[in-house]
């Protein structure tokens, strides 16, 4: 969702920003500022070295793809820094110069082409994984890790799980 308020943004981010512009703006970085490094602790300090430690095949075979993620996050931040930095810029000053403008495109257009890819292993191969494979109790240690990282309480849903 923030990502697609990026990509609107950045179809008239040569223009004034609208008030509608300014809202969408304001939360994608916010969220990318603050959720989106959550996430990636997420993966990277919970779920990626519990599933290392799985001696299954399936596993195994996942370990590039773990690896993949992992690189996208790294590359992903000097994207996210030069996208912060001119978005907000053109909060403060309602423009930016033309090759400003070029620059937060290409990098939201980047970080839109990575992250389709990225969700897409993580909803085909690395969740439905860690849903087969982890046990419960390791599930459960996963979503208090999580809960803790947003300093938010761990609630059970009405089947029992965590979330």
């Amino acid at each position: 969702m923030f990502l697609s308020s990026l990509k609107a943004v950045a179809d008239v981010i040569a223009q004034p920003p609208a008030e509608e512009t300014k809202r969408s703006l304001e939360a994608a970085l916010h969220y990318f500022a603050q959720a989106a490094p959550k996430h990636t602790a997420d993966e990277e300090k919970s779920l990626f070295p519990r599933l290392r430690q799985i001696n299954d095949p399936e596993v195994q075979s996942a370990f590039s793809s773990l690896d993949k993620l992992e690189a996208d996050h790294h590359w992903a931040v000097p994207l996210h820094t030069a996208v912060e930095r001119l978005g907000k810029q053109y909060l403060l000053t309602g423009k930016l110069t033309n090759a400003e403008v070029a620059e937060f495109r290409s990098s939201v257009a980047s970080l839109a082409s990575m992250y389709q890819k990225h969700i897409g292993i993580e909803d085909k191969l690395v969740f439905p994984l860690a849903e087969r494979l982890l046990s419960k109790t390791e599930k459960a240690a996963i979503a208090q890790e999580m809960a803790s990282r947003r300093n938010a309480p761990l609630v059970e849903d009405i089947r029992g799980h965590n979330r």
